[in-house]
């Protein structure tokens, strides 16, 4: 067993396949490909598997990002068309109907820097402005309190690694005490509350595998997870935040819509009746560099 080795548990029936981040004597410490998962393994219960080999659930995950990227990027050339169509009804010149886009902007703070590098891959391919930063969740609320008056963005996503913490049963799914990160998530989103207090301004995305949702709600976030304490893929906090940056301001995000283009679907993420950011302005810019102005005499 070295590190970088792609693994899967045998006591779980090898569902999920991981990556070894590292080994302590005979405990190795795994990170989910597709999914926002840290844990701790017994070396004898890890079993290799070739790159081309990906156990059922992860495959499925992989096949489902495909799909959701691709549903993101139909909805944002239906909103591109829907955009271009109400500006010709209101100018009768179509030369005057062109326009410039303004998504909103997202500020991304990720408890994992692998995670991060995916999401702002994924930010990249969908056009969306983001800025993102690795912090590990008991900084983030500091962090916060920190960047949002630089940054000022419009979406704001707080994510990183969580989860029910082992304990005897029974436990309580509704207390943050059963929770790896779920107070750390909570004390962030006040912060970022205390900074923007109306939903509509400031939407935030927030929670990771089997996160608080009620309390992540509680606290101010307008999507979290995880509404049936299930594994979170790594991207879903994009998907939802990509959403949010590309539905018009004049519009509430659809709800339905947003189920079906994550990959965890209403189990793991869900949310409250939440304004877009996106806008468009006129008229179209043009390239600075090709104007030819005429100084006007002083």
């Amino acid at each position: 067993m070295s590190l970088g080795d792609l693994v899967v548990r045998k006591s779980y029936g090898g569902d999920v396949t991981f990556r070894v981040e590292d080994i302590q004597r005979d405990k190795a410490i795994i990170k989910g490909t597709e999914f926002r998962l840290l844990a701790d393994s017994p070396v004898n219960d890890l079993v290799r598997v070739p790159a081309d080999q990906i156990s059922g659930k992860t495959q499925q995950a992989h096949i489902k990002a495909g799909e959701s990227l691709n549903l993101l990027q139909r909805a944002r050339q239906q909103q591109a068309a829907r955009s271009q169509a109400a500006l010709i009804g209101e100018w009768s010149d179509p030369v005057e109907s062109t326009y410039f886009e303004m998504p909103g902007k997202v500020l991304h703070l990720d408890g994992d820097p692998g995670y991060l590098r995916k999401c702002l891959s994924l930010y990249e391919q969908l056009r969306v402005p983001a800025e993102g930063h690795h912090v590990h969740e008991s900084a983030m609320a500091d962090t916060l309190y920190r960047l949002l008056p630089r940054i000022r963005p419009d979406i704001v996503v707080i994510t990183g690694h969580d989860g029910v913490l082992k304990q005897p049963q029974p436990y309580d799914l509704y207390s943050l005490k059963s929770y790896k990160n779920s107070q750390n998530f909570v004390a962030a989103i006040q912060v970022a509350r205390q900074y923007e207090r109306h939903l509509d301004s400031l939407t935030i995305v927030a929670g990771a595998c089997q996160s608080h949702f009620e309390a992540l709600l509680r606290a101010g976030a307008n999507f979290a997870s995880s509404p049936g304490r299930i594994l979170i893929h790594a991207l879903d906090p994009v998907y939802v935040a990509a959403k949010a940056a590309f539905t018009s301001i004049r519009d509430t995000v659809n709800m339905g819509d947003l189920f079906h283009q994550t990959i965890s679907g209403s189990r793991g993420v869900g949310g409250i009746e939440t304004r877009g950011s996106y806008r468009i302005g006129l008229p179209k810019l043009e390239n600075l560099s090709t104007l030819k102005v005429t100084p006007s005499a002083i």
